[in-house]
């Protein structure tokens, strides 16, 4: 597995993908690898310009690929609806779900169109919403996957049920790393409800490490200590976009990704390298916490996988 790239993704001709914020960075390069192997992709993302030009790149590459653009905004849950009711309309099953779409440490607390913090909002419960929203396409599969993702920032996250929103206190690195432990805890507890449901799921979970994306300049933006000191470390200590998608691009597609696993670069600290079965914090496998976490989303975004089974 430590020498794994796109070459060994097999063929998915035939298989229904969608990629949410596809339009760029490592959803654009998922959503590529994934069209190079046949598969029919739904590009997904908010702004629609950029899903037609992610639609012409990836067709300079692939003339014959399969591809479609569909508005989807993860911080609007109407959004997510519409967009699921459109797809139920033409698809009756979904082989592949990645939840890729996120935004990163943003300097000043924002709102969703539900008033939940916008982290929390676009990178977990707007994820969570969608997958319950497409579990019955997702159930017709023959072999469906949802890949989650991730990121190192998991490592320093804690998720506080006291203040889930930041309301009473925000800090951005702070709201990223509960976000991003909560894409992790739920990755891992939908594989535990699949499997107690008979859902027939394989819910993998990945992390780019450190890839040259937009999603720091888009955040914290440039003129952070932090980026100005990440700037000068990475050639050194990250990789490229292509090559930080090869974590989910396995999760999504190789026959001995795990369900319930989790998978990372290979090199030091997991930053960079070919993707191999990566650590997860022992706070991320908290049974309880995850349950509570669960519950506590489908309160929060109305939305019930288990009432959704059931009318299925």
């Amino acid at each position: 597995m430590t020498d794994w790239t796109t070459a060994d993704i097999p063929s998915l001709s035939g298989k229904t993908v969608v990629v949410t914020g596809a339009t760029g960075g490592l959803g654009y390069e998922t959503a590529l690898a994934l069209a190079g192997a046949g598969a029919i992709v739904i590009l997904t993302g908010r702004n629609d310009a950029k899903g037609l030009r992610a639609i012409e790149g990836i067709c300079a590459q692939f003339p014959n690929a399969l591809i479609a653009y569909e508005h989807l905004d993860l911080a609007n849950l109407s959004s997510v609806a519409d967009f699921a009711r459109r797809f139920a309309a033409s698809n009756d099953q979904l082989d592949l779900l990645v939840n890729n779409a996120g935004v990163m440490a943003l300097p000043n607390r924002q709102q969703t169109e539900d008033g939940f913090e916008m982290q929390l909002g676009t990178n977990y419960l707007g994820h969570y919403a969608l997958t319950a929203r497409l579990l019955p396409q997702l159930r017709r599969a023959k072999a469906a996957r949802v890949v989650n993702l991730s990121s190192l920032a998991h490592r320093s996250g804690a998720i506080n049920f006291d203040d889930l929103q930041s309301q009473r206190s925000y800090r951005p690195w702070r709201a990223y790393c509960q976000s991003k432990l909560a894409m992790l805890m739920f990755s891992l507890e939908l594989q535990r409800r699949s499997d107690a449901a008979g859902w027939g799921l394989r819910s993998v979970a990945a992390h780019p490490g450190y890839a040259r994306t937009d999603l720091i300049p888009n955040g914290p933006g440039a003129d952070t200590l932090q980026w100005r000191v990440s700037r000068l470390l990475q050639p050194l200590i990250s990789q490229s976009a292509a090559e930080g998608a090869l974590p989910t691009l396995f999760a999504a597609t190789s026959p001995t990704a795990e369900p319930g696993g989790y998978y990372g670069p290979n090199w030091f600290y997991e930053l960079k390298g070919p993707p191999v079965a990566a650590r997860i914090m022992p706070h991320a496998k908290d049974f309880a916490s995850s349950a509570t976490l669960w519950d506590v989303s489908a309160t929060l975004t109305g939305v019930s996988f288990d009432e959704i089974a059931a009318a299925a």
